[in-house]
């Protein structure tokens, strides 16, 4: 075999690099052909390094020390030292740098007998780390009365535990490289590296204490346990990471202050010597005590701990200093943990967290990292770890720190499918290898992978973690194929982990394998973790969406663990649920709609986010379900038709409209149409697609068409037509700024047709009129669009409709200042537009007057505003947050405007506009407003008529107050883009601030106070 291998070459081997030729020629090792008579094992060691390149340089410089005859001389009959010394020089350049430093060290990585160690364990690891800072590992364990102390002190000390800790990693990371330098050799677990690695801290912090024993001389009666956290706690280290630990003493006291010493001396030894000791998980964080007596610790917990501490505690325990103070402390403290879970803020305090974690990652990032991103380790631990939680207050088997033991047991205690739970363990052994190759390549704390473009970097990281080419990709390709799959795997962790099992307990069937099945109490203890304030109710709805043997049955059964991950993280899961079942059976004869949940993602996922958000969509949609179709994507670009031109949609509407034969028949047309586009523009706002004013100009275009075509097809049914007749547009429809619950404020004006009298007129054309608004506000399964007159002349006491002369002289006779004010809204929307533009020009000097208006009338309207502020607000209701009536919402800003307008819109036609924001906008180019202002009641319009928007959709019902807690305001805050999970005080405090400003600007605008 080694005789075959003879003919090949350095480029063969992996050996590139400039000067390789000659430096293996000085080895000894090559001939300039092929390698040495003795030699060929050795070259093809080197060859299976990560990097032979690396490993070469690191040999050359160790080729100059002392011992490298010897080590030479090893190397040709020593297949272990072969193995372990390649792929560890080519793996790691900082072993390498500790090697060539302290080449006496070689031995640590050789097989042969009379120079081989025992297999390391936590006593030998801590007998050779107190010998190396002159500590007795016979005495009494450091931290108790009459424990070791070292002889070495201060730098001294520090320097010999560093070589100390240095040495056992060289001899940890061979073992674990070695099956990369040579197959034949065994595979070191990853587990086992992790928990090797724990023992290894665990020795450290011993010795440490041991040297801050003797430098600080503590009390004898003294006790100091340091209690590990993290992954040291629950015997999972990574090569390099923080070391999280809590420190508790007795017998308190006096003799808290030289504990605390004692604890930050031990602290300072280990992170200069071996790695960072991170003490901030301790009560009261960075703020609290270094050192608590076991009391105080119990105190705080019982009292002020959060939910997220509990957490950590999961994973406590004694790790160094007295064993029996250490037992003491996790033994008080443990069942503290495993009622957690019952506590009121839970979920949303585990979810935050998990949130928070994400959003620190940096964007250009995430894809790229192994342990925050998605799909990455804390992916995993904390799926482990709230199972572990929920179903631990009852079962004592799930009570491990480790997360692949407690995977096991949640696997073996039927609370997570065996398939899935080995699946998973395989995809954390995986994630955490590539963790630890990445670490150890310098000794530095990464889980960053490489850039997808960095191919040399790739192609080392897969060879270090024994990844070989498929034959159909390189080595690159299959690590880059395994890491995607894997990450695909981890990400899909809630819908197998959580829900599965949970279908499993409601829906079984007869003769039905199921390898996790829960309890009808796990099952709700599961479901109230995740989310449902009514597991009982949740519990049923899955019984009837999954029940019996039904094609559709079955297909829910493969969809709802995905639809409730989705609807877990959504602001009220339990209505979301509800909704999800009354439109799947409304829509049980639709053949393609499970269909398409279940092929296309990305309308499930939108679909969940929607119902778990807005009561008005589920209603909406049971109507018209062939929006769900808008909420596919196409190789991730979103559907055009979900956002498209209102004016494409009005002429749409009204060409669909136009070929009913009745006018019921169109109204109901009309009506379907609006409940269709309705639905559309609140799917685009609540997935943050479309601006409120784009949903304002949308919804006000459609509502326009709405009554447009309705009154075409009543026309058209007339025989004779009296009159012209044309619809003005007031209020928010006439500025085309509609909510999803405006009502439609208009005016009717009429012209008597050749020979017909103004009364006959006026009789025909409200006849037509009152019938538009029955057939608009008639009971109908579809939306009414209630057509509102009150803004006439006289109100309702006036006639409903009035000729232009009409108008004309009550205008002139009887017209207040507040209803030339209503006029600035004043649009035609529909009928003749001949009629409709010679309306607009009749009522343009009563809204635009010439001369502005006079003081009295400026007085008048800001009475009648402070007023309406007054008497209108509803009682109890909040004015900070109020949309319409509260500081700075909507009535704020649209007064301010439309003051200005009466006021200058007679000398500036630019501001002659009948939107809101136009006029703002034409005011600040006018100067008439300082821009940084304009800017103020932009953003509290905005604000404003956003969170409005926000309650129709979150409520099903028109509102104008925002809610002052519980879900319903996290929904508002949700469908307003703000994190779903998080807190929705943000957005209140958010809300506020933008009002508030704009407040103030009215103030001084409308009302002239000065600042």
């Amino acid at each position: 075999m080694m005789e075959r291998r003879t003919g090949t070459s350095l480029a063969r081997l992996g050996l590139t690099g400039q000067g390789a030729d000659a430096m293996l020629r000085e080895l000894g090792w090559w001939d300039g052909d092929a390698p040495v008579a003795g030699c060929e094992e050795i070259m093809w060691a080197l060859a299976r390094s990560p990097d032979p390149d690396l490993a070469l340089r690191a040999v050359e410089r160790l080729a100059q020390t002392p011992p490298w005859r010897e080590i030479d001389r090893t190397l040709r009959t020593d297949r272990g030292l072969r193995g372990r010394l390649f792929a560890t020089l080519g793996s790691s350049t900082a072993l390498g740098d500790h090697l060539v430093l302290h080449p006496d060290r070689w031995e640590l990585l050789a097989d042969t007998p009379d120079r081989g160690n025992p297999p390391p364990d936590l006593a030998r690891r801590s007998a050779n780390l107190l010998r190396a800072v002159g500590a007795d590992p016979a005495a009494p364990t450091p931290g108790t009365p009459g424990g070791a102390r070292a002889t070495l002190t201060g730098a001294d000390a520090v320097a010999a535990l560093r070589c100390a800790y240095r040495d056992e990693l060289l001899g940890l990371a061979s073992a674990d490289l070695a099956a990369v330098g040579d197959p034949a050799l065994p595979v070191m677990e990853v587990d086992d590296v992790a928990a090797q690695l724990a023992d290894l801290a665990e020795a450290a912090l011993t010795a440490a204490l041991a040297v801050a024993a003797a430098e600080q001389d503590p009390p004898d009666e003294l006790r100091l346990a340091i209690i590990g956290l993290g992954k040291c706690g629950g015997r999972e280290l990574n090569y390099v990471s923080d070391v999280d630990v809590v420190f508790v003493t007795e017998p308190g006291g006096e003799l808290t202050q030289p504990a605390t010493k004692l604890a930050a001396r031990v602290m300072r030894v280990a992170g200069e010597a071996c790695f960072e000791v991170d003490a901030n998980l301790r009560p009261e964080g960075r703020q609290g005590a270094l050192v608590r007596t076991l009391d105080g610790h119990v105190t705080y917990y019982r009292r002020w701990a959060k939910t997220w501490e509990f957490q950590a505690l999961l994973k406590a325990r004694p790790i160094a200093g007295d064993p029996d103070l250490g037992k003491a402390y996790v033994d008080a403290l443990a069942p503290m943990v495993w009622q957690v879970s019952s506590r009121d803020d839970f979920v949303a305090e585990v979810q935050a967290m998990r949130t928070r974690v994400v959003e620190n990652i940096p964007s250009h990032q995430r894809e790229r990292e192994l342990k925050l991103g998605r799909g990455g380790l804390r992916d995993v631990e904390f799926a482990v770890q709230l199972l572990q939680l929920v179903h631990g207050r009852s079962d004592d088997t799930l009570h491990s720190g480790n997360t692949l033991v407690a995977l096991a047991a949640l696997s073996a205690g039927g609370y997570v499918g065996r398939d899935d739970g080995a699946n998973l363990a395989a995809s954390y052994r995986f994630l955490r290898l590539l963790e630890h190759r990445l670490q150890l390549q310098k000794l530095r704390r990464t889980h960053l992978l490489p850039a997808a473009d960095d191919t040399d970097a790739l192609r080392w990281l897969a060879r270090s973690a024994r990844i070989r080419a498929d034959g159909r990709r390189d080595v690159v390709g299959v690590l880059v194929t395994e890491w995607q799959r894997n990450a695909r795997r981890v990400s899909r962790l809630h819908e197998k982990l959580f829900y599965r099992p949970l279908l499993s307990a409601v829906s079984r069937l007869a003769g039905e394998e199921a390898d996790a099945v829960l309890s009808p109490d796990a099952a709700k203890a599961r479901l109230k973790a995740l989310g449902w304030a009514s597991p009982e109710g949740a519990l049923g709805h899955l019984r009837a969406l999954t029940g019996g043997v039904s094609r559709a049955a079955s297909i829910q059964r493969a969809l709802l663990p995905v639809l409730l991950d989705e609807l877990s993280h959504s602001p009220d899961p339990d209505r979301g649920l509800l909704a999800y079942r009354r439109v799947s059976e409304a829509l049980a004869a639709t053949p393609w709609y499970l269909r398409l949940l279940r092929d296309e993602g990305a309308v499930a996922q939108r679909l969940m986010t929607l119902l778990g958000t807005s009561a008005l969509v589920p209603d909406l949609l049971q109507r018209a379900p062939e929006v769900l179709r808008m909420l596919a994507t196409s190789s991730g670009v979103q559907s055009p038709e979900l956002t498209r031109d209102p004016a494409e949609v009005s002429v749409a509407l009204r060409t669909t409209v136009a070929r009913q034969s009745t006018p019921e028949a169109a109204v109901a047309s009309a009506r379907s149409y609006r409940r269709h586009e309705m639905l559309r523009i609140a799917c685009a706002d609540l997935l943050g697609l479309v601006e409120v004013d784009e949903v304002c100009a949308a919804l006000n275009s459609v509502n326009e068409a709405v009554i447009a075509s309705t009154l075409d097809a009543v026309l058209r049914a007339e025989e004779e037509r009296s009159a012209l007749l044309s619809v003005i547009g007031m209020g928010r429809l006439g500025g085309g700024e509609s909510s999803y619950g405006s009502d439609a404020d208009v005016m009717f004006v009429c012209a008597p047709a050749e020979g017909v009298s103004d009364h006959d007129a006026v009789r025909w054309a409200t006849r037509v009129v009152e019938k538009v608004r029955r057939l608009l506000g008639s009971p109908s399964p579809d939306p009414e669009l209630p057509v509102d007159a009150d803004l006439r002349p006289e109100g309702r006491s006036g006639p409903m409709v009035r000729t232009l002369a009409s108008y004309r002289e009550y205008y002139a006779r009887w017209a207040e200042v507040w209803e030339a004010q209503a006029l600035l809204r004043a649009r035609p929307i529909a009928g003749d537009r001949t009629l409709g533009r010679e309306f607009t020009a009749m009522i343009d000097p009563i809204r635009y007057p010439a001369d502005g208006i006079a003081d009295s009338s400026v007085a008048e309207i800001r009475r009648i505003k402070a007023r309406v502020d007054a008497e209108r607000l509803p009682r109890g209701a909040d004015r900070s947050t109020h949309t319409k009536l509260g500081l700075g919402g909507l009535a704020d800003v649209e007064w301010t405007v439309q003051l200005l307008q009466l006021q200058h819109a007679g000398d500036l036609p630019e501001l002659r506009t009948t939107s809101t924001l136009e006029g703002l906008r034409e005011a600040a180019e006018a100067g008439l407003i300082d821009d940084d202002d304009a800017r103020e009641l932009e953003e509290g319009w905005r604000t404003a008529t956003g969170a409005r928007n926000a309650i129709m959709l979150v409520k099903g019902k028109p509102g104008d107050q925002l809610p002052r807690s519980g879900r319903e305001l996290a929904a508002v805050a949700a469908a307003l883009g703000y994190p779903a999970g998080g807190d929705p005080g943000v957005f209140l405090d958010d809300y506020r601030r933008t009002t508030r400003r704009a407040r103030a600007v009215v103030e001084r605008v409308f009302y002239g106070w000065e600042a």
